[in-house]
């Protein structure tokens, strides 16, 4: 498929240009609050392609407050460069928070960002920052999207250090999924920075500026997906480095030494994954500084997908415990609450016994205790062995009228057992890439209190209307009688039950090949099938997510899941 993006990145450059941490304008040109990308016309200076001179064309004159189309409220100008400014606003008709990009109709590149904006809009992978909107009016061209003020750009991230392993093994992982997915649609970055990768609250890494961002600086690329791949290898040099890969400094990192050349990660940071530090390598090979011990080099984003997945998978570190102080008693444990306390050194006289009993009245004393306990005793045990007497007669009468009424012949109800899940996986036939965070599908039936396996983030409960759902297919190990099956989510979700015929020998592919036997809805749901059910596959296919409350974001999320007979 043809590639619709006119755009480079400006990652690629070992010129020894200004960096631009050092310009002055700040821009975040696709909304994340209080972390802002900074744009400045040393990045053309820096790009792979651009083929454009700076547009000379005055921006519009627009302030804070004023509405576009009466709804887009704009609020913080964050970006004027090159002809064209870049907002955060409201919009008022949904009470959001959102970003624009604002240049004049006749601008020479209004149409390619009309394009762009369009491109993206439509492959709608929650990966990516959403384009929501991209409008010709009033001879304005304005492009609205996503605003997260729940992320942090990388930048902000490496900031405080090199990310860790199982950090920087989830970035590059879904970032060249993500850029595989958009290649697949003939779509390019060619401007991935570490100002356009962002963090969410929940851990998900997300891209934002996808084709938009370089068309609105007329930047382009003879070779997109190398491009593209070369700056995932940037990126990934960065996070397990704090280093830029190349000899000038840029995005707030420091360069690398002049003259030493591109040199692997694990030679310049001790303790960095050397798996990681290869891969790195091999998508920054085209810069051809691949040293020997290295495989060949990924030049597409699909190649560097198929290299991280032929990886170990590299597990989160475990998490640090700290002792609790030793226990220290208080003054009012040790019995002198509201007693002076001893001076240093002073000897404590120690407190006298209490004076016995006289010895007359003690002794009539223990008589009379024990007379009392001998006749308690004596009390409690006839009364015990009248009760046992009466229930064994009570005992033998009713298996005498059972006998005599030739006993109950109904069936005993089977007792419900557990049945132990052997293997689980992520299932979304109908997304764009086929998956759906499988790294965490085994917390849905782990022992560990707190975790859960969630969904990418929707716009909307119904999944953005891209999808009719997404779910989870659970093995049993083999074919067994299937009573209920109890799931646990965090806010109310809409979830059916679907099971894979009986007979199935593998595992079914298809959202067909699973027959819905129940659902409901709640935080937690009980299916039990209508009919007697035998099977090995189920899938636990979520219709309809909750808005969660830390991130304010539409996404379902499997805390458990329990199946038994």
């Amino acid at each position: 498929m043809a590639e619709r993006s006119t755009a480079a990145v400006d990652v690629a450059d070992n010129s020894g240009d200004e960096p631009l941490t050092a310009q002055a304008d700040e821009s975040t040109a696709d909304g994340v609050a209080q972390n802002r990308e900074r744009d400045t016309e040393n990045d053309e200076a820096q790009g792979s392609g651009g083929t454009e001179s700076p547009e000379k064309a005055s921006p519009p004159e627009l302030h804070s407050g004023h509405k576009l189309a009466k709804r887009y409220r704009l609020e913080e100008c964050v970006t004027r460069l090159d002809g064209f400014s870049s907002w955060r606003a409201v919009d008022e008709k949904l009470r959001r928070a959102v970003g624009v990009h604002i240049l004049p109709a006749d601008h020479s590149r209004a149409r390619s960002v009309l394009a762009a904006a369009r491109s993206s809009a439509l492959l709608g992978d929650p990966r990516f920052v959403q384009v929501l909107d991209a409008v010709e009016e009033n001879d304005l061209v304005y492009v609205v999207h996503e605003w997260l003020p729940d992320a942090t750009e990388l930048t902000a991230l490496l900031a405080a250090g090199p990310l860790e392993a199982h950090d920087a093994y989830q970035m590059v992982s879904q970032i060249a999924s993500a850029m595989a997915a958009a290649h697949r649609e003939g779509l390019a970055h060619l401007r991935l920075t570490p100002g356009t990768i962002l963090r969410s609250s929940s851990g998900q890494w997300r891209v934002r500026g996808l084709a938009v961002n370089a068309a609105l600086r007329g930047i382009t690329s003879d070779t997109p997906q190398r491009t593209d791949t070369e700056a995932i290898g940037a990126l990934l040099y960065a996070a397990l480095t704090q280093r830029w890969p190349y000899e000038s400094d840029a995005y707030g990192l420091s360069g690398l030494p002049k003259g030493v050349g591109l040199i692997a990660p694990d030679q310049v940071r001790a303790g960095v994954h050397r798996g990681l530090s290869e891969l790195a390598m091999r998508a920054l090979a085209n810069d051809g500084a691949t040293a020997s011990r290295h495989e060949s080099a990924c030049t597409t984003p699909e190649e560097l997908v198929k290299a991280i997945g032929e990886m170990p998978r590299i597990r989160p570190p475990e998490p640090v415990f700290t002792a609790p102080p030793e226990y220290q008693r208080t003054t009012y444990q040790q019995g002198s609450y509201g007693r002076q306390a001893p001076r240093p050194g002073a000897t404590q006289p120690l407190p006298n016994p209490p004076p016995p009993l006289q010895s007359r009245t003690g002794k009539a004393l223990k008589w009379a205790v024990s007379a009392l306990l001998i006749a308690a005793l004596g009390l409690g045990s006839w009364q015990l062995a009248d009760a046992l007497i009466e229930q064994g007669n009570k005992s033998e009468d009713t298996d005498q009228t059972q006998t005599t009424d030739g006993g109950d012949k109904s069936p005993a109800k089977p007792v419900s057992k557990p049945i132990a899940i052997e293997g689980a996986r992520d299932f979304d036939p109908l997304g764009a890439d086929g998956s759906e965070n499988p790294d965490d599908i085994d917390k849905i039936y782990d022992t560990a209190a707190g975790t859960y396996w969630q969904t990418s983030y929707y716009t909307s409960s119904d999944f953005g209307r891209l999808k009719s759902g997404v779910g989870v297919i659970l093995d049993l190990g083999k074919v067994q009688q299937v009573g209920k099956v109890t799931v646990t989510f965090v806010g109310n979700t809409s979830v059916e039950l679907r099971a894979a015929s009986g007979d199935t020998g593998t595992e079914p592919t298809s959202l067909d090949d699973y027959n819905k036997v129940a659902e409901g809805s709640g935080a937690s749901v009980t299916l039990k099938p209508a009919k007697s059910l035998k099977s090995r596959y189920l899938l636990v296919w979520l219709t309809d997510l909750p808005k969660q409350v830390d991130d304010g974001q539409f996404r379902g999320r499997i805390v458990d899941v329990k199946v038994s007979s």
